[in-house]
């Protein structure tokens, strides 16, 4: 007894896999068992880790593997197994000195813990709290007044004017993202598939009326944060409309901001004194594709 380990056998639950680690003294007697006779779960897995001149083996499988069990609490995710010794008969074959044994193993997996690496702050309340309010992000698109510190008021324009665009997302309960218009389409109609109709952001963020000979349509750059874009357009309408009236729809998305700007997520403006495209941030040849208009 007094060679007896105190625990013979210790479980490791790790993200992914239990690590079950077995002291050969396994009944604390000082006599100690064959690693051979060793097996974990159903599925007789073999240790990986043992040899005759070690006092300890070592198991590693995955939560589904060895023939294991889920169980499904409603605090916790519960992975069963056990640890089998089936001793072989040595030396004569009618008599045996030790009994088998079954060793239950358990990894308990709280539900309610935050799972997400991206999704909350650690200094911020639990996630099961504030999941409610992250199933949707809240995008805002606005029109601004000139020197963009307010909203704009009047959606009046005279031809020569130039609409100052904010788009923005709240992340206040994400992992700082960073905010991309994908495309703007004006029309007659709400309908964004009405026509006419005039696409003015196009090919995932590049704002192709600024080509125009007649615009100086561009994105601002810097941007004043990472969950904002700011953008101006030349006021325009339809040839040959009398209402002068346009309805205009962007569809608007993020990506983690810490995420390289790519050809599908960026804000590429054309710059007609050097008859190049330029993104607000990122390296230039993320907007070569809106010359091929192909992105």
């Amino acid at each position: 007894q007094a060679s007896a380990p105190l625990h013979p056998v210790t479980v490791q639950c790790q993200e992914a896999q239990m690590v079950v680690t077995v002291h050969r003294d396994l009944f604390g007697t000082g006599r100690l068992v064959k690693a051979a006779d060793l097996t974990l779960g159903s599925a007789a897995c073999l240790p990986v880790f043992w040899s005759a001149a070690e006092t300890m083996v070592t198991f590693m499988a995955g939560l589904h593997e060895c023939g294991s069990t889920l169980r499904v609490t409603p605090d916790a995710l519960i992975y069963s197994t056990s640890l089998n010794y089936n001793p072989v008969p040595t030396g004569n074959p009618v008599i045996v000195r030790t009994n088998p044994a079954v060793v239950h193993v358990e990894c308990h997996y709280p539900r309610s813990d935050n799972v997400s690496s991206n999704g909350v702050k650690p200094t911020w309340s639990p996630f099961r709290s504030t999941f409610s309010s992250e199933e949707k992000l809240p995008f805002s698109l606005h029109l601004m007044n000139d020197d963009w510190s307010a909203q704009r008021i009047s959606t009046i324009f005279q031809l020569g004017e130039v609409l100052h665009f904010q788009a923005g997302v709240n992340t206040e309960n994400h992992a700082p993202l960073r905010l991309f218009v994908d495309n703007c389409v004006a029309t007659l109609t709400p309908d964004r598939s009405s026509s006419p109709q005039y696409t003015f952001i196009d090919f995932s963020g590049c704002l192709v009326d600024g080509q125009l000979d007649d615009a100086t349509s561009t994105f601002i750059s810097p941007r004043p944060r990472q969950d904002v874009l700011q953008f101006a357009v030349d006021a325009f309408k339809f040839a040959g409309d009398s209402s002068n009236l346009i309805y205009i729809t962007c569809h608007l998305k993020v990506s983690l901001a810490d995420q390289a700007p790519d050809p599908l997520n960026k804000a590429c403006s054309f710059n007609k004194a050097n008859n190049l495209w330029a993104p607000v941030e990122g390296t230039q040849d993320i907007c070569s594709c809106c010359e091929m208009r192909s992105c």
